[in-house]
């Protein structure tokens, strides 16, 4: 075997130039799949990790999976009912004590219980649609993302007296209203409540900051004329991917929807698959291309060495062993140019990871390219590099070894 080695070697340091160029285009291959994995991993992971801190992990809604079973299915062997008019029903999670009861003896998280209702906020003739939200202040700042982005006031000031609000800065910008001024919340049923503005938050998302307005939960169900009502829970677990087992665990507990961030967010999970199933595609797309420079190499080698191989044939040596030792100098190139590779790889990764821009997009400013420093990555590019580089090793090696030494010579005497 040490024969074999030293015979591959030999090849393929005698013919340098080639030999370089083919290292040289695995190196390149390989580096340039370890910027690109690191760059779409980091982009990947930054945008979920944004999901999993301005999202609930788990959200309650008093919505259900499926309907709801009428009395009359209960009373009446039919096979099916129609005409049915049942009352208005105004929704709401039922028995709401005892659901947080039950949630606060085992969530291993924190959690924060809300009335949403649509309404319209009027100030000195003008109004703006919104989504008027009861809250507890004492839990909302331990799940709520807009803790963060209140540009004056917070949340703590609206137990400060009185009946307040605080709103995104767009929709005040949009009722020509400010701090310290009184505007009127209108729920749908028509109850017009007066409330001073204590806070103003920008998010940078357009929708929230033109539509939401947050007041004391007491006086979300006041407007609303929906006493002691809530129905949104959202929830903030310690360890963020055990979210669906939650979910799972809440559904079949309480009836409500509960809703993952994993399932509410299915769509884009389902994007980042397809985009790494493309990546990797193309990785493996370079590594071939890679592969065809190293079987130019072997397949020169076997044509210009047919005498040396009818020779160590005829002094023994069998076909596995012709194999094997083309094989040799496809990896051989293949691991160089991997080495080489990851060098690459690092500085360019480095060099991306070094890159500062100012973006303003609606006041949030991105400052660095986010990148995924992962040994994985490494593995991976080596992994195709290596097996392009069999394959381009194997494929002449298969037809040396099928050489007959004997017409070998008699063709070059």
């Amino acid at each position: 075997m040490r024969l074999i080695l030293d015979i591959a070697l030999t090849h393929i340091l005698g013919r340098g130039r080639q030999t370089l160029v083919a290292v040289i285009g695995v190196a390149v291959g390989v580096g340039f799949s370890i910027a690109m994995a690191a760059l779409m991993q980091g982009g990947q992971d930054d945008f979920v990790e944004q999901l999993i801190d301005t999202m609930p992990h788990v959200q309650i809604t008093d919505e259900r999976r499926t309907p709801k079973r009428q009395p009359a299915e209960d009373a009446f062997a039919a096979v099916e009912i129609s005409g049915l008019r049942p009352p208005d029903d105004r929704r709401g999670i039922v028995n709401p004590t005892a659901a947080i009861t039950w949630l606060r003896e085992w969530l291993p998280g924190r959690f924060s219980a809300s009335l949403r209702t649509q309404g319209v906020i009027r100030y000195s003739g003008r109004e703006a649609g919104a989504s008027i939200i009861g809250v507890d202040p004492a839990t909302e700042g331990a799940v709520s993302p807009i803790i963060g982005d209140f540009t004056e006031g917070s949340f703590a000031a609206l137990v400060s007296g009185g009946n307040n609000i605080v709103v995104g800065d767009r929709m005040a910008e949009k009722l020509g209203a400010g701090i310290g001024d009184t505007v009127f919340a209108v729920s749908s049923t028509g109850l017009s409540r007066a409330f001073k503005i204590v806070g103003l938050f920008h998010t940078g998302t357009t929708a929230r900051d033109e539509s939401e307005a947050y007041v004391l939960l007491k006086n979300a169900q006041i407007v609303s004329e929906r006493a002691n009502a809530i129905n949104d829970v959202r929830i903030k677990l310690d360890d963020p991917y055990s979210s669906p087992a939650v979910a799972r665990r809440i559904e079949a507990e309480l009836g409500y929807k509960a809703v993952a961030w994993q399932e509410a967010n299915e769509g884009i999970m389902e994007a980042f698959v397809v985009r790494n199933v493309i990546m990797y595609t193309v990785v493996a797309a370079i590594m071939l291309v890679a592969g065809f420079g190293i079987f130019n190499i072997i397949s020169t080698i076997t044509h210009e060495k047919a005498r040396d191989i009818a020779i160590m044939k005829s002094l023994g040596f069998s076909q596995g062993d012709m194999q094997r030792m083309f094989v040799i100098e496809g990896v051989a190139i293949g691991a160089a140019g991997s080495g080489f590779g990851w060098m690459l790889g690092f500085a360019l990764t480095l060099a991306l990871s070094s890159i500062r821009s100012e973006l303003d997009a609606g006041g949030q400013e991105i400052t660095e390219l986010p990148i995924a420093w992962s040994t994985l990555h490494y593995a991976i590019a080596s992994s195709f590099a290596l097996g392009s580089a069999a394959v381009a090793g194997y494929l002449p090696a298969r037809r040396a070894a099928r050489l007959n030494p004997v017409d070998i010579i008699r063709g070059a005497s």
